[in-house]
Formats: structure tokens, sequence, C-alpha cells
């Protein structure tokens, strides 16, 4: 009965814990390396010549960081964005990162 309780215990900080740094992404799971996704799409008439970055992290309950369109688009010099996709990076919650990749010119 006790190890029954320890067991659940666990599995239950596991997921309040693994909730505080779950990354969005194309696809949700325990492990995640280098996966990529679209966010969106603005300006047609615009050409992805520019690249530019944002980051935010996460290790266990603490997040920081801007991973904010205008934060990329700022770090790449863009005043017109093209498109804007995403890299994320998680290690069964302990450790995370969402990183924003604008395109523009």
């Amino acid at each position: 009965m006790r190890l029954l309780l320890c067991v659940s215990l666990l599995m239950s900080m596991l997921v309040v814990l693994g909730g505080c740094t779950w990354p969005t992404g194309p696809v949700m799971a325990g492990l995640v390396i280098d996966q990529k996704g679209p966010v969106a799409g603005f300006d047609s008439d615009a050409k992805a010549t520019r690249v530019g970055r944002a980051k935010a992290e996460g290790i266990i309950l603490v997040g920081y960081g801007d991973a904010s369109i205008t934060a990329a688009k700022l770090a790449g010099g863009i005043t017109k964005i093209h498109h804007v996709d995403s890299q994320t990076v998680n290690i069964f919650g302990i450790y995370s990162k969402y990183e924003t990749v604008v395109y523009g010119e």
C-alpha cells in the first residue's frame, strides 16, 4: 500500500512539474529534440532575406527569456515579416526551450 502511494505521489509530481515547462509545438511528447514547426505567415510581398531568433527556456520550475515575434524581429533587423517558424526542445519537462524564428526583410 505504501509503495502504491509513493508511486502515485511521484507520478503526480511529474505531471505537475512537467506542466510548468511543457513547450508548445506541432507534436507533444515527453522527449522532443529539435522539433520545428510553422507559426504564421504574414506579408507574401516580403522576401525572406533576413533571419531573427528569440528564445525562452525553462528548467524545472523556472522559466525565462523572450521568445516573442517582436524580439526575434528586432534581433534580425527585420521590418517586414515574411513568415514565422518555431523550434522546440523538451527533455521530460526538466529542461525545455522554445525558439521563435522570424524570416523577412
